[in-house]
């Protein structure tokens, strides 16, 4: 599991090792029937893979990553909206909707659910989420019991955000140390987690999960990730392409931002490298058989694509003239 996670989460050890043995235990029977198959706290700041580990999870355990039902918490902050997870009373406009957790896990009761940045939640939701965890049911405003016992839960919070960013440098995060640096981090952010959220909330999570910040080396590796279904889709084209470490280097630095991670880094790939090589193609400047290089020179991305050798005509023997 922890193999097949991986391919799509760039370091994180700790936190898909700890998802690992959760979902191990699960599976062997050794979990609580009544409750969910699984649930997390995780705790990161922005970009750092906390959603794509979702997203994989959802892919590993139910074949589809569509099986991630996601909910924003910041739209849930006013007492009046909480009433949107479960349906509206009757008599009320939308009732006949259903509530959007309880509807969403009706169609798919196989999925992992994520409240995304549950401390921005009104107090109201966590009664909600205790009963959830508690006895893996939810009776929405229709008197449906909706069953999440075949479901993940994951919450994910910017809570000791600040201390995570001064436990590392300025821009990427530093390696020297960095065992020593994450534990004592790790120690502040899960007391800012105890003072947030109360006892018999936190005692009911599986496992509360502590993501690193990205070092530079981090960020090149999942460049190759991103590189990956470029480098498909033009192999139908009969077109390779491969990227200089400086090419690298300098999508990593452009496409990494203190406050939001990785998360700039897709847009900087599509505006420095696909853009201009889509460009180049449409003008016919690459051609089939070709390798393109995609280097860094001066702070800029350019292309290279030597030109093949051109192969001698084989001369066949007998066909020389007399």
């Amino acid at each position: 599991m922890e193999e097949e996670l991986h391919k799509r989460i760039i370091s994180q050890d700790d936190a898909i090792s700890a998802v690992s043995r959760a979902i191990r235990r699960t599976r062997s029977g050794l979990k609580d029937p009544k409750r969910p198959a699984g649930s997390f706290i995780f705790l990161g700041p922005s970009g750092v893979g906390k959603t794509e580990l979702s997203k994989a999870l959802a892919e590993f355990l139910f074949g589809d990553e569509d099986a991630l039902i996601q909910l924003d918490m910041s739209e849930y902050m006013e007492k009046h909206t909480v009433s949107r997870l479960i349906g509206s009373p009757p008599g009320y406009v939308g009732y006949e909707e259903g509530g959007q957790l309880t509807e969403a896990v009706r169609r798919k009761p196989f999925s992992v659910i994520l409240f995304d940045e549950i401390e921005k939640a009104h107090p109201d939701v966590f009664n909600t989420l205790l009963q959830i965890l508690e006895d893996g049911r939810l009776t929405d405003a229709q008197g449906h019991t909706v069953d999440f016992k075949n479901t993940i839960i994951i919450m994910t919070s910017n809570l000791g955000t600040r201390d995570i960013q001064k436990g590392t440098s300025i821009g990427f995060a530093a390696r020297p140390d960095e065992k020593v640096t994450y534990e004592k981090m790790k120690e502040r952010v899960m007391e800012e987690l105890k003072r947030s959220f109360r006892p018999e909330f936190l005692n009911r999570i599986d496992e509360v999960i502590v993501f690193h910040s990205l070092t530079e080396e981090d960020v090149k590796k999942i460049v190759d990730l991103m590189m990956k279904r470029v480098r498909e889709q033009l192999k139908a084209k009969d077109i390779d392409i491969e990227l200089t470490d400086a090419a690298k280097t300098l999508l990593a630095q452009k496409g990494y931002d203190q406050a939001l991670g990785a998360r700039p880094l897709r847009r900087t790939i599509q505006r420095l490298v696909e853009d201009p090589l889509a460009e180049k193609i449409l003008q016919k400047e690459f051609r089939p058989g070709q390798t393109i290089i995609v280097d860094a020179v001066d702070e800029e991305i350019v292309f290279e694509a030597p030109t093949p050798p051109e192969t001698p005509p084989v001369e066949l023997a007998g066909s020389s003239e007399s």
